[in-house]
């Protein structure tokens, strides 16, 4: 048996993908381990039995970071960076130790965005990998932004000296042991990096409990079926959206029936409702079996998710990550990119008519699912850090 302590950031789409792996860990008889600012979050999401070791940090639309609404480019990087990522790495770090000199981890397996767990790892001598949640740092994030990147070399050298191995010099975004990106080169494109210690094992969609409820009766098999989300991060933003979608897939109805996530209960929703259908929360993994279009805020889970099941996209990008996703969607052939901020009803709905009638995109869709589906996910991630904790004990 060996131990395995994930870090993770208190953020829905960074736990998701390393539930199913740590749940085919636990299977396999190894011991698991969560650090979190949110331990509550990691057990609703990978069980009430999880191990979970709590630590400080600031937790998304707690007091201190609740970041602006209207943040956008530059300045919604700035505030990811300076505002929460650097702060949660040194509230993170003294927690992130205490359960790693408890538990003594075979290996660290740490969220690209946590990045105390592969500092503190690096300090106390012990393997890591990078959960890599996100493609957007394999496609030149910061090209063409040189003072940027500068200043994030510098900010990361500078947390080093804080909370690692001040003699160290790998990137704790990107593990030289084993990096595990939940993507594949057909999503990410030609700056895919390549490297014998790099995995590409698409997304990890098992290991979840189930979701909430759902009246699965109310969907229409005469209809195209169209779910809207924008995520579990962006309910103080989406109301103009939604309500242009929520137009726009009811000038249609004759042909499509929508359903809409809407956390901030930001829509009312007529009882009866026979085509547009509302809820607070979606079964968003069983539901995107049905689906036949996908409309999101182009967060990597969601449109991993909805690409794992060959679905196409309408996708509005609206910060952090996500208009470099949403260009990784459309370079591949696989959706539409909408503005989140200025598009619609029309507009939605001719970007809609296009990915639900052209069949280019859902043939592209249908490539990067079999692409996705061959990479292994969770079962083959599982066994890329059973290899690496094997190495390490050879190495003791």
């Amino acid at each position: 048996m060996s131990v395995f302590l994930f870090v993770v950031p208190p953020l829905t789409g960074h736990v998701n993908p390393a539930v199913g792996v740590a749940a085919r860990l636990s299977a396999r008889g190894h011991r698991v381990a969560w650090v979190c600012a949110d331990p509550a979050l990691v057990r609703r999401l990978a069980g009430a039995d999880a191990e979970v070791f709590a630590c400080a940090g600031p937790v998304p639309g707690a007091g201190g970071a609740v970041r602006p609404p209207d943040l956008r480019g530059a300045e919604a990087l700035k505030f990811l960076w300076e505002g929460y990522l650097l702060p949660l790495a040194d509230a993170m770090a003294p927690g992130v130790r205490a359960a790693a000199e408890q538990v003594h981890p075979d290996v660290v397996v740490a969220d690209q965005q946590a990045f105390a767990g592969a500092l503190v790892a690096e300090r106390l001598g012990l393997p890591w990998a990078t959960s890599a949640t996100t493609s957007a740092e394999f496609t030149g994030a910061y090209d063409g932004l040189p003072k940027v990147a500068e200043w994030l070399r510098g900010s990361l050298a500078g947390l080093r000296t804080r909370t690692g191995d001040p003699s160290g010099t790998a990137d704790p975004r990107f593990s030289p042991h084993l990096l595990l990106i939940f993507s594949t080169p057909e999503l990410i494109g030609p700056q895919a990096p390549l490297a014998p210690h790099i995995h590409y094992v698409g997304p990890s969609v098992a290991g979840r409990p189930a979701g909430p409820g759902f009246p699965w009766e109310r969907l229409d098999q005469g209809r195209a079926k169209v779910l809207v989300t924008l995520g579990t991060a962006n309910a103080d933003v989406g109301g103009r959206f939604l309500a242009e979608c929520r137009t726009a897939l009811r000038e249609r109805a004759d042909r499509v029936q929508a359903v809409i996530a809407d956390p901030g209960g930001l829509l009312a929703a007529p009882p009866g409702d026979k085509d547009v259908l509302v809820f607070p929360s979606v079964p968003q993994l069983p539901l995107l079996e049905r689906m036949d279009a996908v409309v999101c805020h182009a967060g990597h889970n969601t449109v991993c998710e909805a690409l794992w099941h060959g679905v196409p996209l309408v996708v509005a990008p609206i910060r952090d990550d996500q208009p470099l996703v949403a260009g990784q969607v459309v370079d591949a052939g696989a959706g539409v990119r909408v503005r989140f901020g200025r598009v619609r009803a029309a507009q939605l709905g001719a970007a809609l008519d296009t990915v639900l009638t052209d069949p280019a995109h859902r043939a592209a869709a249908a490539r990067i699912r079999t692409a996705f589906r061959a990479a292994g996910g969770a079962r083959a991630a599982a066994a890329h850090l059973e290899h690496l904790a094997d190495l390490a004990a050879e190495s003791r």
